[in-house]
This record gives structure tokens, sequence and C-alpha cells, in this order.
């Protein structure tokens, strides 16, 4: 994705009853992230993964905002090693010594909630482990800056110094987004500040509004390809990548972390 507006978006802010319904359906992509993170094991298929997901979904009285989401045939999106973002999930195992993301949506009484996390198979590398640490580590520093006041670009920049200060690479034609009644709303919100090309950088945040930041994090090159099915998205040198994701509203103070799954 890229910028093109001459000025910041106009974002829409929150009222408190909206926000209490995007904290509903925070808990549940959350509570549903963690079920998924219990059965992470080799010999799992992804497709396995899905139904749980989408099970647990429904069950809570929500639906996966992913799915037929622009012709997206899933619940959750799965990013075993090389695969940044979109994978879809399918007969494939997970095997011993594996990195996976999993991204996953959900849209309660008209309101949508977005996260990510990326968990080792087993047991993982040093390079792996620093890698997961890392990002996790830079989604929450960008969280860290995202209070009243402050511009977007502030959020963009200590994400992007904590990965490159680390040895990695930020993905830089995927970024994060607004978040509520659709899925993706304004403002883009990049992992990166490169002067010029987006004019969201200029955004000042306000209380009410409500971000999915997500930082994805290549252990080599930032470059990416798309496959030939049209959304899984893999590291161009084929090394391994890691997501994690929040969706956060802006308060007078702290931000509000709706997706928030307990201690990390």
């Amino acid at each position: 994705m890229s910028g093109g507006a001459k000025r910041a978006a106009r974002v829409a802010r929150r009222s408190p009853a909206e926000i209490h319904t995007l904290q509903e359906a925070g808990h549940i992509v959350a509570e549903t992230l963690q079920l998924l993170h219990q059965h992470i094991q080799p010999g799992i298929t992804t497709q396995e993964l899905d139904n749980l997901a989408e099970e647990n979904i429904r069950a809570r009285g929500a639906g996966p905002s992913f799915k037929g989401y622009r012709g997206y045939p899933a619940t959750i999106c799965m990013e075993i090693e090389d695969v940044v973002v979109h994978g879809i999930p399918d007969e494939t195992q997970l095997a011993e010594g594996q990195i996976v993301g999993v991204d996953l949506g959900a849209c309660y009484q008209g309101y949508h909630g977005d996260s990510a996390i990326t968990v080792a198979v087993g047991e993982v590398d040093d390079e792996r482990q620093r890698l997961m640490r890392v990002t996790e580590d830079a989604l929450l520093a960008g969280i860290g800056q995202a209070r009243a006041g402050a511009k977007l670009r502030e959020v963009c920049r200590v994400i992007q110094q904590h990965a490159e200060s680390a040895g990695f690479s930020v993905v830089r034609d995927l970024v994060g987004h607004g978040i509520g009644q659709q899925l993706h709303e304004s403002p883009q919100i990049p992992n990166f500040v490169a002067e010029g090309e987006f004019a969201d950088y200029e955004l000042v945040l306000q209380p009410g509004m409500t971000l999915a930041i997500e930082p994805m994090v290549n252990a080599g090159t930032a470059r990416v390809t798309v496959s030939g099915d049209g959304w899984t998205v893999r590291t161009a040198d084929g090394r391994p990548s890691a997501h994690f994701e929040h969706t956060i509203v802006i308060t007078d103070n702290q931000p509000l972390i709706l997706t928030n799954r307990g201690a990390t």
C-alpha cells in the first residue's frame, strides 16, 4: 500500500458506546488467538486451526471478519516461516522448529477487532526467537507512542527504529490501518517513516480513534513477493518473518489495547 493524499485523512472518533462494542470484538479476537496458541504444535494442520477459530468466533456471537473479505476464503491468515501475511489455511501440517503467525479478525455487532501473534512450533533456533521478541517489542513500543496529541509519525518511527536497530527489516509494502465499522479504515499506519510517502504521518492522534498497529518484520530483506494464489505474501529471500498486531483506542491517557491477551 502507499499514500497518495495531499493531507492526512479524516479519522473517525468513537463514542463510549462504540468503544464498549469494540472491546467486546477485541476480547473475542484475543480469546480466539489464545485458543489457537494452545493448539499450535507439530502435526496440526492450518485448516484445523482455521476450523477452531471460526467455531469459537461464532460461538461468541460474532462473525469472522476475514472470511469473504475481498474474496478471502478463510477465517484466519496463517504465516508459516517466510510467509509475511495472508497465507491461506489448508492441509499443511506444522513442523517442529518453525515459527507461525496467526492473524484474525472478528466482527461483533457491526464492529471489528483485529490482532496477530507469531509463535514457535516446538523448539526454534535463536534467530527465530529473537525475531519474534523484537517484533512484539516493536509493536509495544509503537503503542507506547500512540497518545493523544502525538503525530502518527512517532508511532511509525519507533517501530522502525526498534526493528532495524536489532538488525532486522520492516516490510514497506504492507501497513497497519484504522478500524471500526469497517475492517480497514483511515489512517494508513506504516511501520517506517519515508518523508513524503504517506500524508497520514501528520495525523494528530485524538481520543476515540481506533487503530490496528501491526509491524511485519523480516529476518533478511524487506522486499516481499506475492504467490500465484494472489494472497500469500512471502519474503523475497525466503528468510523468516514475524507479525504482531493489536487493535487499540486512543484515550486521554495511555492507549487502551482492545485485543489484549494478558501477560506476554
